[in-house]
């Protein structure tokens, strides 16, 4: 087919005219999304995008005329590496404005934004450079040095770039923020500034920390204030030996409880954490606020510890070593022994014993402390003891169907588990302290050698029990017929006679 020089005119018209379409329609239309996503989604493009339309625009017109040069390349490549431009103006929308500040409300500094940028600049650079002028080998050589000097420059800012990473690790993760307080090794310091590169800190005596981001992910981070500003603090304290756990728990907790900055909830606790050489140590735990007043809050409670213990008459000991002396030859008297005896006098159970006997009796018996809560006897075990209260309450309770039911309150004078001395009965009851208790004991064998030097006392321990058991009876069942309860109270007598004598061996 012969083209004559009208038809190839027309040709070449046509190619023009498309052409110049191509080159207006691919301008407007990459402008046109550019301004539609500044406009609904807020994305800046700025000028570098319009240089990249109009690059885009006449690498498409060059292509579709036909254009074989060399320069087509170059400006194809101009046009890839002015993209960088939109997916930055999109990274920096869609990713580091609206994901990380606006949802996770994570701050990004201005140097990350643009260390990222720079990295999607370099990435389409070596793209281009190693697709469209792999052939050339001037560029080889001078993608060779620039591997060379990229790592030199690696190892040159490895700190660096060791630093910006771990400070992205930060803002993302966000294990501490601003106004934050962290345990730093053996330091305590609030969080003034996490940047880019470092986290600054300030302690309680102002001293400023700057800490690189790159040292500080590689320890544990311990946040006092993460997720509430809420946090417990301990403070030990020695205390005598002498003195009783549970008065010393309850004077530390008053003093804590009512120190200026401790919360009320959760409440002060106070344990007992060891037995050191001069001394018991008690831990006080409270729970405080802001960490900044840390120092305050901590010299209120050790000073209200001082005068507590000062009021309760509640010695804090020196670090001292005790040179303890014991005579065999005499035995002390023992603190309450004189108190007991008073009791015994007025108990019917021992009316029938002279005031030596009584005294031997407080003499060989034994002193204890119960603490709260703690159980002197247990309903149902075996025992051969009875007891007195000295100070303190009690509480007296049975077993019925699976549960315990109180049925009686013990106070200071009080006697208890004479049955059981008595005729080596089970305990009927269980008896437990409601504070701490001071309590004497009286063993079967010091009851056997009192009662052994009055025998006569058994007729007369015979009839009290009786009484008691009746009494217990009528207040169970009514009342009896006098003839009935008589021949019912005298057989309970000859019963009781007869197991004292068995149970003491008389």
């Amino acid at each position: 087919m012969v083209e004559t020089p009208m038809f190839t005119t027309l040709l070449e018209t046509q190619r023009d005219a498309v052409t110049i379409v191509v080159f207006i329609g691919t301008f407007f239309v990459a402008l046109t999304i550019g301004r539609l996503l500044k406009r609904r989604a807020g994305v800046r493009f700025g000028v570098l995008y319009q240089l990249f339309c109009l690059a885009l625009a006449f690498y498409s017109a060059l292509t579709v005329y036909g254009v074989r040069a060399d320069w087509r390349n170059h400006i194809g490549a101009a046009a890839a590496l002015l993209s960088t431009a939109a997916v930055v103006a999109l990274v920096n929308r869609y990713v580091w404005d609206l994901y990380f500040e606006k949802r996770r409300q994570i701050p990004i500094p201005h140097f990350l934004r643009e260390v990222v940028a720079l990295l999607i600049f370099l990435i389409a650079l070596l793209v281009v450079l190693s697709m469209g002028y792999h052939a050339e080998r001037q560029l080889k050589g001078l993608l060779a040095g620039s591997g060379i000097a990229a790592i030199i420059l690696g190892f040159a800012g490895q700190n660096l770039f060791g630093g910006i990473i771990a400070g992205m690790s930060l803002q993302i993760n966000r294990p501490y923020k601003v106004g934050d307080w962290l345990q730093v090794g053996e330091r305590f310091a609030e969080v003034m500034e996490i940047n880019w590169r470092s986290t600054r800190l300030r302690t309680n005596d102002a001293i400023y920390l700057d800490i690189p981001n790159n040292e500080i992910v590689r320890q544990t981070i311990i946040n006092l204030h993460y997720p509430t500003e809420v946090h417990a603090v301990r403070i030990r304290v020695g205390v005598d030996y002498n003195v009783a756990p549970n008065r010393v728990k309850d004077a530390l907790f008053r003093a804590a409880s009512s120190a200026n900055g401790v919360l009320p909830n959760p409440p002060v606790r106070v344990f007992l954490v060891a037995f050191a050489d001069y001394a018991i140590t008690y831990e006080i735990k409270f729970y405080m606020g802001n960490h900044a007043r840390i120092n305050e809050i901590n010299d209120a409670v050790r000073t209200n510890v001082w005068y507590e213990l000062k009021r309760q008459r509640i010695t804090i000991p020196f670090p001292i070593q005790t040179l303890h002396l014991e005579r065999h030859s005499a035995r002390p008297a023992h603190e309450g022994h004189e108190e007991a005896q008073e009791i015994l006098r007025g108990e019917p159970l021992f009316e029938c014993l002279t005031d030596a006997q009584l005294g031997n009796l407080v003499k060989e018996s034994h002193l204890n402390h119960f603490g709260r809560g703690e159980r002197v006897i247990d309903e149902g075990a075996e025992g051969d003891s009875m007891f007195i209260l000295l100070r303190g309450i009690a509480h007296v309770s049975v077993s019925k169907n699976g549960t315990r039911i109180q049925v009686a309150t013990l106070n200071s004078g009080d006697c208890f588990g004479e049955m059981s001395l008595l005729t080596g009965e089970k305990r009927s009851a269980t008896v437990s302290v409601d504070g701490d208790c001071y309590v004497m004991e009286i063993h079967k064998p010091v009851m056997a050698e009192v009662i052994s030097q009055s025998p006569d006392c058994l007729q007369r321990l015979s009839e009290i029990l009786a009484r008691r058991k009746m009494e217990t009876e009528d207040a169970l069942k009514g009342t009896e017929s006098p003839d009935d309860h008589a021949a019912k109270e005298k057989e309970y007598r000859a019963t009781f006679l007869k197991r004292l004598q068995t149970f003491f061996s008389l």
